[in-house]
């Protein structure tokens, strides 16, 4: 009777041993996807939800689930505020003890976020902000980036306009991402001359002055003359009204969002470099997802949508690789140098600075009447192994 009693106590001790176990495994997997639901950023803030979602589905073959534990993602908008995006992690990882997070679309407000995953421990993974200082010197170890950084657009955009004999101006946002994006492109530019930076408010709207600035400082000099813009949101493209062929001066810039390219209509020719243009990459998840697309909004995939489903990509790839387990440890070790699938192709962690190395995209606009906007053509894929992207952080 006696023995039969302590066998008993075992299995129970045995049992309650397995149950937090068993548990943890059930849980949900929560995730925060902070984003510019409203604000100047909205429309892209939105095509990275829809990208994260669709991802996601496609990820776990339309169950949601990774090891028996569903994926829930809380959605927060940051209005692209810097002070509240930063508060809205705090109580995701606090209030709502989320595994991990994914945002914001704004450089500034990713700036602001970065300390707060430090401080809580815990994952974020920054898609789509692009500013160099991200996984540059404000990084922190639990930062990981699936979007591209400002280098990896400057050093592809250098291979359409670096070339002797060309003098460029840039014109950009006067923020994070603008700077960062001027900083890298300098940095990228071994044959052209950079003779002047332009940059102004992000919120412009009247880029009268800015645009005669410009001109001053081109029109008077011989060889090819370029007006290299970065911009985010409105339409920096406006400075075309003021005549720039009458000075010779050409417009350049990288790829957009597709009402962003409306513009682009204006330039027949013009050559950059896209992170993204539904019709470049061919592969098995890009055609899913534009098929995807299709279907569920009679509309191609955007810029951002791509990004968003390769930031599903990588979580799902490193989920299945750890077999559901959300420890943040385990999940960076599992992340540094993994390489995952994407509408792009294959993309790899860096182990340095967890920024992701992929492809881009050399392009000249075409005009296709079938298209609203100004048709990005495929010169070449600029692949990662050829883009010598610098580590800029402290680590």
């Amino acid at each position: 009777m006696f023995r039969r009693h302590l066998i008993s106590l075992a299995a129970l001790a045995f049992s309650s041993i397995l149950m937090p176990a068993a548990w943890a495994q059930g849980k949900d997997i929560k995730i925060a996807h902070i984003y510019s639901k409203t604000g100047p950023l909205e429309a892209y803030g939105k095509q990275t939800q829809t990208g994260l979602m669709m991802g996601l589905s496609y990820a776990t073959g339309g169950t949601m689930e990774v090891a028996g534990r569903k994926i829930v993602v809380i959605e927060k908008d940051d209005q692209g505020k810097p002070d509240l995006g930063k508060n809205l992690l705090a109580a995701a990882y606090g209030d709502d003890k989320v595994d991990l997070a994914v945002g914001p679309t704004a450089s500034p407000v990713a700036l602001a976020m970065l300390p707060v995953a430090e401080e809580y421990k815990k994952l974020l993974l920054v898609e789509p902000a692009v500013a160099d200082s991200i996984t540059g010197d404000k990084w922190n170890k639990y930062i990981f980036r699936t979007g591209r950084n400002s280098s990896q657009d400057a050093i592809a955009n250098a291979v359409a306009v670096d070339k002797d004999g060309v003098s460029i101006v840039t014109m950009a946002q006067d923020s994070a991402f603008g700077r960062d994006g001027v900083k890298a492109f300098k940095d990228s530019v071994k044959k052209a001359k950079l003779v002047h930076e332009e940059y102004l408010p992000p919120a412009t709207t009247d880029f009268t002055a800015g645009a005669q600035r410009m001109i001053d400082k081109l029109k008077a000099l011989p060889g090819r003359k370029i007006i290299f813009i970065i911009w985010a949101g409105g339409n920096p493209f406006k400075i075309a009204d003021m005549d720039l062929k009458r000075h010779g001066i050409e417009i350049a810039t990288g790829g957009n969002i597709l009402p962003a390219m409306v513009a682009y209509k204006q330039f027949p020719g013009m050559e950059g470099a896209a992170y993204y243009y539904f019709g470049m990459p061919k592969n098995p998840v890009n055609d899913a997802m534009v098929a995807s697309h299709y279907q569920q909004f009679k509309s191609p995939p955007d810029f951002f949508t791509a990004g968003g489903f390769s930031a599903a990509m990588a979580l799902v790839t490193a989920l299945k690789k750890t077999n559901g387990d959300t420890n943040t440890n385990k999940l960076i070790s599992t992340m540094e140098g993994m390489s995952f699938d994407t509408p792009k192709g294959k993309m790899t962690f860096r182990k340095e600075d967890h920024q992701a190395m992929q492809s881009m995209y050399h392009f000249k606009i075409k005009i296709d009447p079938a298209f609203a906007w100004g048709v990005p053509e495929l010169i070449r894929e600029i692949k990662p192994e050829e883009m010598n992207v610098p580590i800029r952080n402290k680590r």
